[in-house]
């Protein structure tokens, strides 16, 4: 790479915690001048563009939260769908069968425990299953490089020592959305983008060590609300490979649909990173987010309990089969949600448990996915297993056209549809989830196994929405119980003695996990996320000045 440019870089020390995976004293084989200087021209050439696009989505949610604007399919992109000749590149080396996905931090056990899993590809996840410490962010990078040069192993408590297999898993990284910043990296006075520092770092590093081990840098893209948010991204790409000296089109990327935005320019998305595209995958979890923060207090879209949204009603139902149809019309992968259950040691729950996994995967095959996502190990099987029967010797059923799916927006704006109720049961369950999930996020690990289930931001954002839905709405729970500010308060400050009574850990942080809570569930106005401020107030660390 050459660059004229010179830039003022300051980098992060080791301050916020101590690293996942032992010392710091590595740290500079990621944090090298010339790594530096490449995610610093990348931020200087796009910044401008990210942050007119930030201010963008949050006009275009204003308008939709007072109704001032209706979602539907994009008058000056119309073209872009009735043009049936263009396709998305498509699968590349290690992509071409994605039966099944493991998702998790890239932390030195998981990594070693994906890549063993036996699944297919493994997302490796620097944004909702990682707590942004400095420390989870470069030994994350670190992990990555040393498993893709083939010198990554993991020494359990117990002595036990676990190496990667001769067949690993297909490394996606995941990097952090366009909306959140890295503190921890500063060029001019200005924090950088985390979404380039978490792809420019390990493009960088592994961008031509995957390709010389026969795969090649590829991502899953997080959070997109627009087909401008995807131009961008292919723009990245674009300067990044050139840069690099990365032959074009090397990349591939899988786009999450998890904003109702999105849902609406699937095509325009697929369109915009054509060049770079693998397909699309539906992101249940935050999709059901994006419709909570979207339409907030808005009359016909309060939802019910969490537990009450599956896959199969109206609006979840339309957004799924209306991906499969997208994807497989452009040559695209059409991967499905995540099962979050973890395999119990109580032979009762495991079986009703897996029976639901079961199901889930089985209605997603029969629907034309290409494969699904699971988010521990001992899911895989079944997971396998479905879509072995479904697919057999074929690696995809790109040939299932789904040309029976006619979806209009008002199916995917059908949430009145869900039904449901909103019991004591459910706004207790936000709570506890949301508390726990905060604490331990807060303590450095944002994949938390909390009442048998894998809980990740997406679902902590879920719960706490939600309360803070019911909360403006006056919902009425079964009992006849109004929600409002009061009762959240009773049910939290019962949950907050609870939680501090299950443990006599004094690194638990529940406090501040209290604190979060109020401000983003209760505040008059929604927040958007709560990981950017938990972020700056707590989770950022000291810097040492360097320059590139």
């Amino acid at each position: 790479m050459s660059t004229t440019m010179r830039s003022q870089i300051t980098v992060a020390g080791a301050a916020d915690g101590p690293p996942v995976d032992g010392s710091t004293d590595r740290f500079d084989e990621i944090l090298t001048p010339a790594a530096l200087a490449f995610v610093a021209r990348l931020d200087a050439e796009f910044a401008g563009r990210r942050a007119e696009l930030l201010v963008e989505r949050t006009r275009r949610r204003e308008r939709l939260a007072r109704g001032e604007e209706t979602l539907g399919w994009l008058a000056q992109t119309s073209m872009v769908r009735a043009d049936d000749r263009w396709r998305v590149a498509g699968a590349a080396p290690g992509l071409v069968d994605r039966r099944v996905e493991i998702t998790g931090p890239p932390d030195r056990r998981m990594t070693v425990n994906a890549l063993n899993s036996g699944a297919q590809v493994w997302l490796a996840d620097f944004e909702d299953a990682l707590s942004p410490t400095w420390s989870n962010l470069v030994g994350g990078q670190l992990n990555l490089r040393d498993a893709i040069d083939g010198r990554l192993d993991f020494t359990s408590a117990t002595g036990k020592r676990y190496r990667v297999g001769p067949e690993p898993a297909t490394i996606v990284v995941r990097p952090r959305g366009w909306h959140l910043v890295e503190k921890h990296v500063v060029v001019d006075g200005r924090p950088v983008s985390a979404s380039l520092v978490d792809f420019g770092l390990y493009l960088f590093h592994c961008g031509q060590r995957s390709l010389d081990r026969g795969s090649g840098p590829y991502f899953y893209l997080p959070k997109l609300e627009s087909h401008l948010e995807a131009r961008l991204w292919n723009d990245v790409f674009t300067l990044a490979q050139g840069l690099l000296g990365i032959p074009h089109g090397t990349i591939r990327a899988t786009v999450l649909i998890e904003t109702i935005t999105a849902a609406f320019e699937m095509e325009e998305i697929l369109y915009e990173l054509r060049e770079h595209c693998a397909g699309l995958n539906a992101g249940r979890w935050d999709y059901i987010f994006s419709v909570i923060k979207t339409f907030g207090n808005r009359p016909g879209f309060v939802l019910p309990d969490r537990a009450q949204v599956s896959m199969t009603v109206p609006f979840m139902r339309a957004y799924t089969e209306l991906l499969v149809s997208t994807c497989h019309r452009r040559g695209g992968y059409a991967l499905g949600g995540m099962a979050a259950f973890i395999p119990s040691r109580d032979a009762e729950t495991n079986a009703v448990a897996m029976a639901k996994v079961r199901q889930d995967k089985e209605r997603e095959a029969a629907d034309g996915f290409d494969g699904s996502w699971v988010a521990h190990p001992g899911l895989v099987p079944v997971c396998r297993e479905v879509f072995d029967r479904a697919l057999g010797d074929r690696p995809h059923q790109l040939d299932r056209l789904r040309d029976d799916v006619r979806v209009g927006a008002d199916d995917l704006l059908d949430i009145a549809g869900a039904g449901g109720v909103v019991t004591e049961a459910g706004l207790r369950n936000n709570i506890a989830v949301a508390l726990r999930y905060l604490d331990a996020w807060l303590g450095g690990n944002g994949a938390v196994a909390i009442f048998d289930l894998m809980e990740d931001a997406a679902t902590a954002e879920i719960a706490r929405c939600q309360v803070w839905q019911w909360t403006q709405t006056g919902t009425r729970l079964t009992d006849g119980r109004t929600v409002d500010e009061e009762l959240v308060r009773k049910l939290l400050a019962e949950e907050v003695a609870a939680a501090r009574t299950s443990t006599d850990d004094p690194g638990h942080r529940w406090d501040d996990a209290e604190e979060i809570f109020v401000r983003t569930a209760l505040a008059e106005t929604l927040p958007t996320f709560f990981t950017p401020g938990a972020y700056a107030t707590h989770l950022v660390g000291r810097r040492h000045r360097s320059s590139a």
